[in-house]
Order: C-alpha cells, then structure tokens, then sequence
C-alpha cells in the first residue's frame, strides 16, 4: 500500500536530463560487485519506473531534448520501457502529466508531434477569472503563521483591492502581457501587508490591520514578477502605482457612495485635516473618526467589525477613495500623508 503523498512525483525537465535519469540504466556499480553485464539485476531504474502505480509529471517538458522525447513513446503507448538491449517488459501503472508553457516552446524547445499525439488530453489553464477565485487560492497558498493570524485581522476590501490590482495588472497595455502576471503577485502583496501590518502590531502592542498607507510596500514585492512594455528606466514604480490606484478607486466605488460620506466633506471642507501614516497609532485616528457624525458607525459597517484596527484601515480606505474620486487633496510623502479640503 502506497499513501497518497507518496503516489506523486515529478521532475523538472532541464537540457541535461537523460533517459538513465527517467527510464534507468546499467549501474557499473552493481557491476562492479560481480553481476554480470547480462543480469538484469545490474539495471538501475529511473524515475519513471519507481513511480509504478502513481502519478509522474514532467514540469517544463520543451526542455527535455528531442532524444529523451522519443525515449516516452513506448512508455505512453505501449505502457512499457526499454532499457539497453535487456530484453524486459514493465508494464507500468502510471498516469503521465506533462506541463508546458506554450510561450515558451519556440524560444526553448518544442514538443515532438508523435509525443503530443500520444497525450490523452491536452488541458489549456488560464488565471482565475474571478476576484473570488483568486482570493481563494491565495487564502489556500498564502504561508501562515500563528502569531501573525493572532495579531492581524485583514478587512474584506482590502483583500479585493489586491486582487484587483493583479487583475487590472492583467489588463494593463503598460505591463508585458505575454509573459503575464501571475497568482504569485496576488500572494506576495497579500503577504506583504500581513508582515506590514504584523510589524505595527508588535511595535505598537496592539492588534492591527493592513491601511492603504501600508501599500508603497507592494511595489518591492511586486516589481520583480512584472516585465513592462516601456524602456524607460525608473518607470517601474510610477506604473505599479497607477494600476494600484486604480484598484483602490474600483473598489471603492463599489463598495461606498457619496451621500454616506456627506458629513465627512462637510466637515473636511470646514477645514478639517486628516494626517494617516503606517507607523500612526489607532488613537490619533479615533480623535478624527469621533469628529464625524455617524462615522464610527459607518466604518464599523464596512470593516465588518468593531475593532479599531478595522475602523481605522476603513477609514484611510474612504479617504483615499474620495481623493482618487478628486473630491479632497491629499499631500503625499512615502507613507504618510495630509488629507485636506480641495
């Protein structure tokens, strides 16, 4: 009996994998130690056959070398290998998987026809279509840790905005479609504000959440997995951060409307001021927040939650949004900043 974990395996394909390393071959040391060169004792197997009764993909497989191609024909369609000249047949209980990335088959590879041909189905994947999709997986991929999840609580708008972000990244004519914007984006900024937020909370002693101050930390884990159109250097940065606003500005409208934050403007066009900043405690926010009629309840309503932490990452939210939405300034400097009448 085999258990599920052990009824996987895979291999990389690299130019120097050979047919010893997936099918098998002599082993000299065997040979060494007297068995004959006729014993088929001497063979040492490969990976393929040690994965009898289990499931084997090849990860990359344009790399494998033409040769090592040909050398699965008789494995898929026979359901055997053949070793040397040992006259042995292996008829193997295996579910083959292969994965390729079709941009890449003419820059490095190409997969041989007669190989294609022996594939049951060919599977076309794409990215999730949805913002629900992808906040699913990365809630399933993301890496946790216990004292994280005990010390941040992360609103719902502010996990869709960094799934918007990757989405309208996916869209953007300014970023490198070809070779596209993976989930990978999504989970690092997701876990980039769990660690930003984390950070606060353990320099403060208090819980925290993730703010939209907290989002100039996305374009260091965000730069790396993007490849722009333009030439320009040093354009990098400024892109990353139109798309971000734009995502903050999507999800804002969605989620709020002008009449609920009536009182707000009124009271910012009295001259009311608003300093946020990543490193500012939740108490220099709450004397803002009390200043405004029904705010409180308001933030708690779209936070989901009476936490202050929550109320206060609500409260930058609805902020931004009315900046983004040319309805108040807002005089910027790396993370923090001054909100303030038009």
């Amino acid at each position: 009996w085999l258990g599920r974990e052990k009824r996987y395996s895979e291999k990389l394909a690299t130019p120097d994998v050979s047919v010893a390393d997936l099918v098998g071959e002599i082993d000299p040391i065997k040979i060494a130690e007297g068995r004959h060169l006729s014993d088929e004792d001497a063979i040492h197997f490969g990976m393929i056959p040690r994965s009898h009764r289990s499931v084997f993909c090849i990860n990359e497989l344009p790399d494998l070398s033409e040769r090592i191609q040909v050398s699965l024909f008789n494995l898929l369609q026979e359901r055997d290998i053949q070793i040397k000249g040992y006259q042995i047949r292996l008829p193997l209980d295996l579910f083959l998987v292969a994965t390729a990335n079709p941009e890449d088959y003419t820059n490095r590879g190409r997969i041989i026809t007669p190989l294609k041909d022996r594939y049951g189905s060919q599977i076309r994947t794409h990215y999730p279509s949805t913002l629900a999709q992808e906040l699913q997986i990365v809630n399933q991929e993301r890496r946790r840790f216990e004292d994280v999840e005990d010390k941040v609580d992360v609103p719902g708008f502010m996990k869709t905005l960094i799934a918007m972000f990757t989405q309208l990244a996916r869209r953007s004519p300014e970023i490198n479609q070809r070779s596209g914007v993976s989930l990978r984006v999504t989970i690092s900024n997701y876990e980039t504000l769990l660690a930003q937020a984390f950070r606060r909370s353990v320099r403060q002693g208090v819980k925290s959440s993730p703010r939209i101050s907290d989002l100039e930390y996305l374009t260091a884990s965000t730069i790396g997995k993007l490849e722009l159109e333009t030439v320009e250097e040093g354009k990098e940065g400024e892109i990353i951060n139109g798309i971000l606003q734009r995502a903050i500005l999507n999800t804002f409208n969605e989620v709020m409307e002008r009449e609920q934050l009536t009182k707000l403007l009124e009271n910012i066009d009295d001259g009311m001021t608003i300093e946020v900043g990543t490193d500012r405690p939740d108490d220099e926010y709450a004397e803002a927040i009390n200043k405004v009629e029904g705010m409180e309840d308001l933030l708690a309503k779209l936070a989901d939650s009476t936490n202050i932490s929550m109320k206060v990452a609500a409260f930058e939210f609805i902020l931004e949004g009315l900046h983004l939405n040319k309805l108040i300034n807002k005089a910027s400097n790396g993370s923090e900043g001054v909100y303030s009448q038009k």
